[in-house]
């Protein structure tokens, strides 16, 4: 799951996405395009709205992505269209660049929506991602079971 900062939507995508899978057969993980955050908690707005939810992100520090996790993951999950271009320009091959989407796609296919950055909205925006990203997650794991 990666976003700009890692501390708003991609700590969200994560914990939703690791609450719904048996953590011994999916490792679910965050990141960020760039390195504003590294080592901080979630922003306390995602902390919260995951907590309503009876998730806790409260064990996450961002970090920034790295090429590495190319071989990491054979999933990557972008939130918008300009972190999913920033990933792919590190892509060193069609292989690795064929493990990155963007996440709404899994809700509204090949249409690259992106999830709005609710940084500098109101509450509601973090309540907003919420059901978006939680929608998002179950066709993943529906995908995972399949």
């Amino acid at each position: 799951m990666v976003c700009l900062g890692n501390i708003c939507r991609s700590p969200l995508a994560e914990g939703i996405l690791a609450s719904k899978v048996d953590p011994e057969d999916v490792f679910v993980d965050s990141a960020g395009t760039a390195a504003y955050h590294v080592g901080e908690l979630p922003d306390s707005r995602s902390i919260e709205v995951a907590k309503k939810y009876g998730i806790d992100l409260s064990y996450q520090r961002a970090r920034k992505f790295t090429v590495k996790d190319f071989a990491k993951f054979d999933r990557i999950y972008a939130m918008d269209e300009h972190n999913y271009r920033n990933i792919l320009s590190l892509a060193r091959n069609k292989q690795e660049a064929k493990k990155v989407t963007m996440i709404l796609n899994e809700i509204h296919p090949q249409q690259n929506l992106s999830v709005p950055d609710p940084y500098y909205g109101s509450d509601d925006g973090f309540e907003n991602i919420y059901q978006m990203l939680d929608e998002a997650c179950e066709r993943i794991v529906e995908k995972l079971q399949s």
